[in-house]
């Protein structure tokens, strides 16, 4: 099964435990693929640096790293007309829509508003580990 992480599922993944960690492990051990762009890839970065300097003693490199190396680096296009609420949250839509992704994993509710769009299922770190994890 291939998702697209939102970044903040990323990095609550990275530093903190709970749903978004679960995700992050069952990637590890293979069980679903996790589909990026070069735009993702730049905010997850961004974002993890920026936290990083409030959890020194947390590396975001490693996972950064193998997300780099490991997810589906997707070329995308941009939507015909602003989708999400906030028009940052696009790249996550046009992320799953090139990847083929059928869900974006996100703990935002201006994306989380936009589920449905061309087939595409924006769900919560809970919605998700339940249904696709918990099996």
């Amino acid at each position: 099964m291939r998702v697209v992480l939102d970044t903040n599922v990323l990095i609550s993944g990275i530093f903190f435990a709970g749903h978004p960690y679960e995700i992050l492990d069952a990637w590890q051990q293979g069980r679903l693929e996790i589909a990026t762009s070069p735009e993702i890839l730049e905010e997850y970065s961004r974002v993890a640096l920026e936290l990083s300097a409030e959890f020194p003693e947390i590396d975001p490199h490693p996972i950064l790293r193998l997300i780099m190396i490991e997810s589906r680096l997707t070329t995308t296009t941009p939507l015909p007309r602003q989708v999400c609420d906030d028009p940052a949250d696009d790249k996550f839509l046009t992320c799953a829509i090139a990847s083929g992704a059928r869900i974006i994993v996100s703990g935002d509710k201006a994306l989380r508003r936009a589920s449905g769009y061309q087939g595409v299922s924006v769900l919560s770190p809970r919605e998700f580990a339940t249904r696709h994890l918990r099996k």
